[in-house]
């Protein structure tokens, strides 16, 4: 995997994290359907990768507040198990609008790294044991790929079975 700077205008708060804290990873831009309504399924399609291996960003509220999970699109987010990995009882998916506003990203473009607000994030424990990982670079269209020990580390993350097969 080669270090991938930003150029070309790929660049994001994403893309500035990764460079900044010297990880590998590499940008992968597809042509996002704007009538999409799967986003990572709709990478995972356009870039032909399993959809175990493309994450999606979820931003729920938990008692503490908003926090992020990180899941596999293959799978839906168990808002229960997300709550008990955050030492909590319970989450909800948080507002869209409120979303946006605390992490600088759009609804389908939301990555884990990057945003506004350092928050609470829990990233599926299926991660792990992938050599690499693929999530939102920050707006629809682009993806990218790096180890799941650099998200995890960079984003202070715990790991959890936060996923379910739908």
């Amino acid at each position: 995997m080669s270090k991938t700077k930003s150029k070309g205008g790929q660049g994001t708060p994403a893309t500035v994290a990764l460079v900044k804290a010297g990880a590998q990873f590499t940008l992968h831009p597809y042509d996002h359907d704007p009538n999409a309504q799967a986003y990572g399924e709709e990478a995972a399609d356009a870039l032909g990768v399993a959809y175990e291996r493309i994450f999606k960003t979820l931003v729920a509220e938990v008692e503490s507040g908003l926090a992020v999970a990180v899941v596999p699109v293959a799978g839906k987010l168990d808002l229960k198990a997300f709550a008990a990995a955050l030492g909590g009882k319970r989450a909800a998916m948080a507002d869209a609008a409120k979303v946006e506003r605390v992490t600088g990203y759009v609804v389908g473009g939301i990555s884990p790294l990057g945003q506004r607000k350092a928050l609470p994030t829990v990233v599926d424990a299926s991660a792990p044991d992938l050599p690499t990982i693929y999530f939102s670079a920050g707006r629809r269209g682009l993806q990218i790929e790096t180890s799941p020990a650099d998200l995890i580390r960079l984003t202070r993350a715990v790991t959890a079975p936060i996923a379910k097969t739908p």
